[in-house]
């Protein structure tokens, strides 16, 4: 099965449960993380148009409405219409669009968006390069593309301990809450083979992006990157 037919079907399956356990299995720490990747996208006091790629069930478009001036609109797309469709029923009354999309191909004119954003979902992407690319295609000239996602610790006895809770328990939390096995096993090994800042960052600068910042969280538990067009 292609990865995306793949990824589509897995958090389906899962969308139900999927934010009580990234806020179970990060300790709650990706609240704060979202906090940070908000404000470094609501970086002004004019009216932004917002991507939001892979916006699963919408928590981190809703948290920029919340931040964003009056006029800002949010665009959220995901996958999985699972998740879209929990996604509708938290953002009624909210500046926020939600439909099916893929980021690989995105159904938007060039420079269309002040920010983009994605939050725990590029290295879901099946050609990262390519959906790097198409972000930058339809950002505008000076607009800022925010990338929030998990890592994990270059330090080698930290690493022992992420490998141990996330290969080993992380996938026991997530079959006891949602029944899916697979998914948890194939979120952690996700993780692990996401490029580094090493890697990604001349990724970034590839697909047209400059200016590029990079913060890390909880020993790189967690990392974001800021890029401009």
């Amino acid at each position: 099965m292609p990865k995306k037919e793949g990824i589509r079907e897995l958090f389906d399956d899962i969308a139900v449960k999927y934010d009580r356990f990234n806020h179970i299995s990060s300790f709650g720490a990706d609240r704060s993380w979202r906090r940070k990747a908000v404000r470094a996208i609501v970086n002004t006091d004019k009216p932004i148009q917002v991507l939001d790629v892979a916006t699963g069930t919408a928590d981190f478009a809703i948290a920029v409405s919340k931040k964003a001036a009056q006029g800002s609109h949010i665009t959220g797309i995901d996958l999985s219409e699972g998740m879209i469709e929990i996604g509708k029923t938290k953002c009624q009354g909210l500046p926020i669009d939600l439909m099916t999309g893929d980021a690989e191909n995105l159904n938007f004119a060039d420079s269309t968006f002040d920010r983009i954003c994605v939050a725990f979902g590029v290295r879901n992407f099946e050609n990262l390069m390519k959906g790097l690319t198409e972000m930058q295609r339809v950002l505008k000239p000076g607009g800022r593309l925010i990338v929030l996602e998990l890592s994990y610790p270059k330090n080698g006895l930290l690493f022992w301990f992420y490998k141990l809770y996330s290969l080993k328990i992380i996938p026991k939390i997530g079959a006891k809450m949602t029944g899916n096995t697979g998914a948890f096993t194939y979120l952690p090994d996700s993780i692990l083979k996401f490029p580094l800042p090493e890697k990604f960052i001349p990724m970034l600068r590839e697909a047209g992006f400059s200016k590029i910042d990079a913060h890390q969280y909880m020993f790189g538990v967690c990392r974001m990157y800021c890029a401009e067009k």
